[in-house]
């Protein structure tokens, strides 16, 4: 799978300076705003004078105090890289968005061989004033290399051999493992591959098999094509504070009317809303809200808005607002002759944000039911969603119902619980102890028998046990080798 890198170093300071190329030399600092702002670039020459990204504009003017600032267009970011995005396209089919300022292009079928292949990509982009890099490598990790040893380099023999001299700041470690391999004499990517791999891989987790697989010039990662998306957003600056929870709100009707225009004039349905609150003392919050069904109605995307609102406390008042429109869906609601007992997706939709709002983003889960060895690994956790309660057709009749209920079994998070044994059964539990009327088990649970020979976990071994007690409770309790358990409790 041959691939070309295209990487813009420092995209966001060349989006910021083209069209004068010459000053990317000089101290430079990209802040995201004149007031309170943050360095989000840098020039080569301000990183040497100890500019940083994350850095306060303040404290980056401190330490560079020669360095020019300009400032971050992210509107200007967006349009630049979507268009070098779609000129793309005229290389090959198959594009990777990874991030701004870099992309992948898979040129497997594309006629020309390695130079072609470059100077097809490079001709793509001739109209672009922007300081590309380009690199080729049999795949995306090679390729990447590639670029960042200059532009136009092309790996055309053993890739192992290519990257051995280069450093470990390719594979983008984390500062601590970085400091561990240095402490073992590994800095460079062919010092790592002479590691042996089942050592190496006990000693740093299952993801430094990735880090070896790499640093041999293996790299088994498909190109993912970028998805056509469309993203509509609105926002309130300069336009006042609001001190208030009624002026908030009152904001957020406007910018919800204005973005809803923009959704109608593109024929388009919200599926997620993302809202940015920037306050007067530098602090900022960004909230996600979930649609359950893709609408452009004002009132249900307000009514969602301030559902996830509901327990958000801010220590100064609000002076921007921005209100983004994701996940876009076609214009016009597909209609069910089959739907009129279904949820209001509306009324699930609010009851979404307002759970976000108390729990956090993403903590409203369903259970699913799975097979699994283990009684704890029988469900799953998945995002609560409207789709599984929509109708697709005709409703089913209800099954009858049995004559007799079924217990159930409610797992309870495992904790320690007083056992007492007469011939070699459970005869008490609990404190005080409870007589143990009825007894069915052991249920022998054992895995991971085989982990010794392999390193990886431990073996479980447990005996399980469904014991009903004098004051009538019905358990399920489980010996193992630390001791006994509750495991869960029937209903």
């Amino acid at each position: 799978m041959p691939a070309v890198c295209v990487w813009i170093p420092a995209f966001r300071l060349a989006v910021a300076c083209r069209g004068t190329p010459d000053v990317l030399d000089e101290p430079l600092i990209v802040a995201d705003r004149p007031e309170r702002g943050r360095v989000v670039d840098c020039s080569p020459a301000a990183a040497a004078l100890g500019v940083r990204r994350g850095m306060t504009l303040v404290q980056a003017q401190a330490v560079a105090h020669d360095a020019r600032t300009v400032f971050d267009d992210p509107a200007a970011d967006a349009r630049t890289w979507s268009a070098i995005l779609d000129a793309l396209d005229a290389a090959s089919p198959l594009v990777e968005d990874d991030e701004p300022g870099r992309a992948y292009v898979e040129m497997h079928g594309i006629a020309g061989g390695a130079r072609g292949w470059l100077a097809g990509v490079r001709a793509a982009l001739a109209g672009f004033d922007l300081p590309l890099r380009l690199g080729l490598g049999p795949n995306r990790f090679v390729a990447r290399a590639a670029a960042w040893r200059g532009d136009g380099v092309a790996c055309e023999g053993e890739p192992a051999a290519f990257l051995a001299p280069l450093p470990l700041a390719l594979l983008d470690l984390d500062d601590d493992v970085r400091e561990r391999l240095r402490l073992l004499g590994v800095t460079t990517l062919g010092e790592l591959a002479a590691l042996p791999d089942g050592p190496f891989v006990r000693r740093f987790g299952a993801v430094a098999a990735d880090w070896h697989a790499r640093a041999r010039g293996i790299d088994e990662r498909p190109l993912r094509p970028r998805p056509r998306a469309l993203r509509i957003d609105r926002t309130l600056y300069g336009e006042g504070e609001a001190a208030s929870e009624e002026q908030v709100l009152f904001a957020l009707r406007t910018l919800v009317g204005r973005l809803v225009d923009d959704l109608c004039a593109a024929g388009r349905r919200a599926g997620r809303l993302g809202l940015f609150l920037e306050c007067e003392d530098g602090e900022t919050r960004e909230l996600q809200v979930r649609v359950a069904q893709p609408t452009a109605v004002p009132a249900t995307l307000f009514e969602l808005l301030r559902a996830r609102l509901e327990g958000v406390t801010l220590t100064a008042p609000v002076v921007g607002l921005r209100l983004a429109a994701e996940e876009l869906a076609a214009g016009g609601v597909a209609l069910s002759l089959f739907a009129a007992g279904d949820p209001d997706p509306d009324a699930i939709g609010v009851v979404l944000a307002r759970l976000d709002a108390v729990l956090g983003e993403g903590k409203a889960l369903r259970a699913r039911v799975v097979d699994g060895p283990r009684l704890e690994r029988r469900f799953a956790l998945e995002p609560f969603a409207l789709e599984p309660l929509a109708t697709q057709g005709p409703r089913a009749e209800p099954p009858p119902l049995a004559a007799e209920a079924t217990l159930q079994l409610r797992l309870v998070d495992p904790r320690p619980v007083e056992v007492r044994m007469l011939g070699g059964a459970p005869r008490f539990v609990g404190s005080p102890p409870q007589e143990v009327l009825e007894l069915a088990g052991p249920w022998r649970v054992e895995e991971g028998w085989w982990t010794p020979a392999t390193g990886e976990a431990s073996p479980l071994a447990r005996d399980e046990y469904d014991v009903c007690l004098e004051d009538g409770a019905l358990l399920r309790i489980a010996r193992e080798a630390g001791g006994w358990t509750l495991r869960g409790v029937y209903d």
